[in-house]
């Protein structure tokens, strides 16, 4: 059976649906893409923004459209928080909780539906893996941070941490699969305790712990990290990135560049600890990217309070800025906060913030020009245009033209230009002769 996946939102979403997607080929069913005929259409869904519950929906109707006869699932974190708005789009809706056992109850109700046993199904040739780069690893899930904006803690409440073994041998799976680089995330990643068997009281392996041990225990040649909050990050945390497997980006999630717009959000740091969390950072890693998120127009934001975040992120010299207009989102304290901003004013800010945040990312490009630093690359941008497409450790996107195949290899590039808001490179030979 021919079977498709979509993923909306965060990281972890995305590890999770590869996870799924792998169960699905090796129990034979077929692997085919979210725009194509399929039997079977599963929506992991996210639900952090009204825009991502909308993007959902409008992906459960083209699938019905695709195919009427197909069965329609949907789940994830909408389907977590609202299942009845779900359940007239989709054939299945299965929350967070049920995620796990969603090959059985779809391998139940599609041989209900065909009224089939069996022995009687018939598997399809597994799609074939073709250009292994980047696989991502769910190591943790569930948050309770009291943040007032944030529907996370409502569909993901429950916080748990995967044992580092566990870890250790997905890791390693990857490695013997083909996976030049491994990302590491969940829903709060700072927060990961694995509590050590057989050890006193209040022994656990924490995130560096668990660090170290990939390291030394797997051959992964590149590990990355998903965001971070400035009080998880210390320096003998980032003393590890003296290994050159590590890739140097930290994602630290800034949401207001606004001393009293944080308070109202409820975070659970002060500017004055993000800034000097970004400058440890920078002084000990050379090259390194830090990338942030930033919500415009939260309720009450002033034009002073906008102006001061924006001030902010044009002198933290980040990476790159990911832009939100606030989503006001059901059951979350921000949703009844009075002054909520009219979504005219959303939109100018959002444009402002969106083109500071094309300036930065620049800015930081920039001072890679004529530098050559090692590309791990992804795939060729169209079949038979040479072009291909590839990501430095600092999260920088290479665009060069190869006549050999580059798929999955890491190589040396010259970053000689920009290619849009991403760069272009020429590869350079190693072993001439």
């Amino acid at each position: 059976m021919r079977i498709a996946f979509y993923t909306l939102g965060c990281k972890l979403n995305q590890a999770e649906t590869e996870s799924l997607a792998s169960r699905f080929s090796q129990a034979g069913f077929q692997l085919v893409s979210p725009g194509d005929r399929a039997d079977i259409y599963i929506a992991n869904t996210c639900t952090v923004t009204h825009i991502a519950d909308r993007k959902s929906r409008h992906w459960l109707r083209l699938a019905r459209r695709r195919n009427p006869q197909a069965l329609i699932i949907a789940t994830g974190c909408y389907a977590q928080r609202n299942r009845q708005e779900l359940t007239q789009l989709a054939d299945i809706v299965v929350d967070n909780k049920e995620k796990e056992h969603l090959l059985a109850l779809t391998r139940t109700f599609s041989l209900e539906r065909r009224g089939l046993g069996d022995g009687e199904t018939k598997q399809s040739q597994v799609l074939a893996a073709t250009a292994r780069t980047r696989s991502l690893i769910k190591i943790q899930d569930g948050c309770h941070s009291p943040c007032t904006y944030c529907i996370v803690p409502k569909v993901r409440p429950h916080e748990y941490s995967v044992p580092a073994s566990q870890i250790i041998d997905e890791v390693n799976q990857k490695v013997t699969r083909g996976y030049k680089e491994v990302v590491l995330t969940g829903t709060k990643v700072g927060a990961y305790r694995d509590a050590v068997p057989n050890a006193s009281e209040g022994s656990s392996i924490d995130l560096r712990d668990l660090f170290q041990r990939i390291l030394s225990s797997t051959g992964v040649e590149r590990l990355r990290l998903s965001s971070l909050q400035p009080s998880e990050i210390s320096s003998g945390f980032l003393t590890l990135w003296q290994d050159e497997r590590l890739c140097r980006h930290f994602h630290l999630a800034l949401q207001s560049g606004s001393e009293t717009v944080l308070q109202r959000m409820r975070r659970s740091y002060s500017l004055d600890q993000y800034q000097r969390t970004v400058n440890l950072i920078k002084d000990t890693i050379p090259e390194v990217a830090i990338t942030t998120d930033i919500i415009v127009g939260f309720p009450g934001e002033s034009a002073e309070e906008f102006e001061q975040s924006y001030s902010f992120c044009q002198q933290a010299g980040f990476a790159n800025i990911h832009v939100f207009p606030y989503s006001p989102r059901p059951e979350t304290a921000a949703a009844g906060m009075p002054e909520q901003i009219k979504d005219k004013v959303k939109a100018e800010r959002n444009q402002r913030m969106l083109e500071l945040s094309r300036s930065s990312r620049r800015n930081f490009c920039e001072q890679f020009l004529g530098q050559t630093m090692p590309v791990l690359w992804e795939k060729e941008t169209s079949p038979g245009s040479g072009i291909y497409s590839g990501l430095t450790g600092n999260y920088i996107r290479i665009f060069a033209h190869s006549e050999k195949t580059l798929d999955n290899e890491i190589t040396s590039v010259k970053l000689v230009g920009f290619h849009n808001q991403e760069m272009w490179g020429e590869l350079v030979n190693e072993n001439p002769g």
